[in-house]
């Protein structure tokens, strides 16, 4: 059953209370695309770094599935979609997080819309990992196997209302008019959203984004 934390210090203080089943605290916070993953992962990153707990953010997103393939397995207005991603790499990397030194992860580059292979390392200093994506609690094939991987769960829950306006100010700011900017908000990023909430595993923490996060 999850629990509720509506407050930052008290998720903090959370993680650093969370047994670990290996040398590495590995967590994983998911959430809906506009839900404040990113920011939220950064944010408790650096205050358990501040605390003297080496913290490292690993993004799903290097996982993305290239262009090309997704063109031709017809899925490439999709892209976003659990199907987009390599769940199975995705999964070996999670269970290598809690020990294995150095790990070596994917990046997404957004302005490129592609992943680099090798950008990220994970170094021999980290003490806790927070991993940040849409589908780390999903109940589907190869999704709902990383449920054991993870020492603490954490969903971050977002009213559907806010997630549609952020996901609509995402795709404006990155230039596209305000109607093809409702379009693909609408189209692909909701539903995604949707099926994050809807189909999610159960959480050991449950966090409510009402400050702003995204």
């Amino acid at each position: 059953m999850s629990k509720q934390s509506t407050s930052f210090s008290a998720l903090c203080e959370r993680v650093l209370a969370t047994p670990r089943k290996s040398k590495r605290c590995v967590v994983a916070l998911a959430g809906a695309p506009g839900s404040g993953k990113s920011t939220l992962a950064d944010r408790l990153a650096q205050w358990l770094s501040d605390c003297g707990t080496s913290t490292q953010v690993v993004p799903m997103d290097g996982f993305h599935l290239d262009n090309r393939l997704l063109r031709e397995m017809g899925l490439l207005d999709r892209k976003g979609a659990p199907e987009t991603f390599d769940s199975q790499g995705f999964g070996r990397l999670v269970a290598a997080l809690g020990a294995e030194t150095p790990v070596y992860y994917p990046v997404f580059d957004r302005s490129r819309d592609i992943a680099i292979a090798g950008a990220g390392v994970l170094d021999t200093e980290c003490d806790t990992v927070i991993v940040e994506g849409n589908y780390l609690l999903l109940d589907a094939p190869d999704w709902r196997n990383l449920s054991n991987l993870w020492d603490l769960k954490v969903n971050l829950t977002v009213p559907e209302t806010v997630l549609r306006q952020r996901l609509v100010d995402r795709w404006l700011a990155e230039g596209l008019a305000p109607k093809d900017a409702m379009a693909r908000a609408e189209g692909n990023d909701l539903a995604n959203a949707r099926r994050c909430i809807a189909e999610s595993l159960p959480c050991d923490v449950a966090f409510e984004n009402t400050d702003g996060l995204n």
